[in-house]
């Protein structure tokens, strides 16, 4: 091997000896201890993160869980409020259906009532108008073929039947 004084002048030789000189002052000054720690530093900082967002992560779905029963339990108290309103619609429907054929019954029975009356009134009207035409055909009658003498009797007799019938 020969010893080639041109590599003591190459510029290569001496940017590889100045870099082995750098590197070797930051390992004997302990930049790789700072880098290190750095490192480690930012490591355990993500790490925390994660653990936050786990952290977080689960709070949201113990949140959503709460949301989705409070949701369910809103769902059947509505289906409940609704079963219960058509209950109490039906029902007022029976009572409105059972008012309304009472009222109509005793609306029913009213005319039927008025009607009852309105035939013994006018029974009662055709009897009267009968017996003012029997009477008045009857003293016309007895005016035409009665003369005073037999009125006398007639009356004195009539007056001997109701003093009979009154004793």
């Amino acid at each position: 091997m020969t010893h080639d004084p041109a590599l003591w002048q190459d510029a290569t030789f001496w940017v590889l000896v100045t870099s082995l000189i750098f590197v070797g002052l930051l390992v004997y000054f302990g930049i790789p201890a700072l880098l290190t720690n750095a490192l480690d530093k930012r490591a355990d900082d993500i790490r925390n993160e994660l653990d936050e967002a786990r952290k977080l992560r689960e709070e949201a779905q113990q949140v959503l869980a709460s949301y989705q029963r409070k949701q369910r339990d809103a769902e059947k108290e509505a289906e409940a409020i609704i079963e219960q309103a058509r209950a109490e619609a039906e029902r007022l429907a029976d009572e409105t259906q059972a008012a309304l054929a009472q009222q109509v019954e005793r609306r029913t029975r009213l005319a039927e009532e008025k009607i009852g009356q309105a035939e013994v009134q006018a029974l009662q009207e055709v009897r009267a108008i009968a017996a003012d035409v029997a009477v008045a055909a009857a003293r016309r009658i007895i005016e035409e073929k009665l003369d005073d003498t037999k009125a006398t009797q007639l009356i004195d007799k009539s007056i001997a039947e109701v003093k009979a019938k009154l004793h």
